[in-house]
This record gives C-alpha cells, sequence and structure tokens, in this order.
C-alpha cells in the first residue's frame, strides 16, 4: 500500500507524457483491492499507452509492484504484457455540475 501511495516521480511523468490526468488509486479494505481511475486526453491510446510500457521507471515499478497485484485478465503475466494487466471499465455515470440553485 506504501508504494502506491507515493507513486515514484518518473512513473507519473511518463502517465504524463502519455496524455494521463486525474489519475487516482482507490483502496477498498475489505477485498483488499486497489482501483485506478483517470482520464485520458489523448487522440491515440495504442501509442501513448506502448510510451507507457516502454519507459524504463515504469517496468521498474512494474517489476517492483506486479508481484504484490492479481490481475483479474485470465492468463496475464505482468503489466506491459500481451495480456493486459489491468481490466478496463467504462464509466456509467459522471456528475460534474452543482445542483445548488442559487448557482
Amino acid at each position: 500500500m506504501q508504494l502506491h501511495a507515493a507513486p515514484w516521480p518518473g512513473v507519473l511523468a511518463a502517465l504524463g507524457r502519455a496524455n494521463i490526468v486525474d489519475y487516482s488509486i482507490h483502496h477498498f479494505a475489505p477485498l483488499q483491492l486497489l482501483v485506478a481511475t483517470f482520464k485520458y486526453v489523448g487522440v491515440d491510446w495504442d501509442t501513448d499507452m506502448k510510451k507507457i510500457a516502454e519507459d524504463p521507471e515504469t517496468q521498474r515499478w512494474w517489476k517492483l509492484t506486479d508481484g504484490m497485484q492479481e490481475s483479474f485478465n485470465e492468463g496475464a503475466v505482468g503489466s506491459g504484457g500481451e495480456i493486459p494487466w489491468w481490466t478496463v471499465s467504462f464509466n456509467q455515470y459522471s456528475f460534474a455540475g452543482s445542483l445548488r440553485s442559487d448557482c
């Protein structure tokens, strides 16, 4: 948990270069589950994800953290592998406004 509470600056820089913003990690203690959320603001997802996978600092991070995690994706062997380590889910609803009548 401590690692994910303070990710390395080089890993964060790689995310930024790959057009990832508003990245958050949430911990659901009863299941020991980490859930990451972020916004992708780029135009070429595959190229940007390849940039992250090729980043040496990110590769070191993954080597350290992958062994602490399990993937939901059958056959995944680690971050950056042929079978995605991370499970993608899609936003069903967002509220970014205000319900206040005085706004």
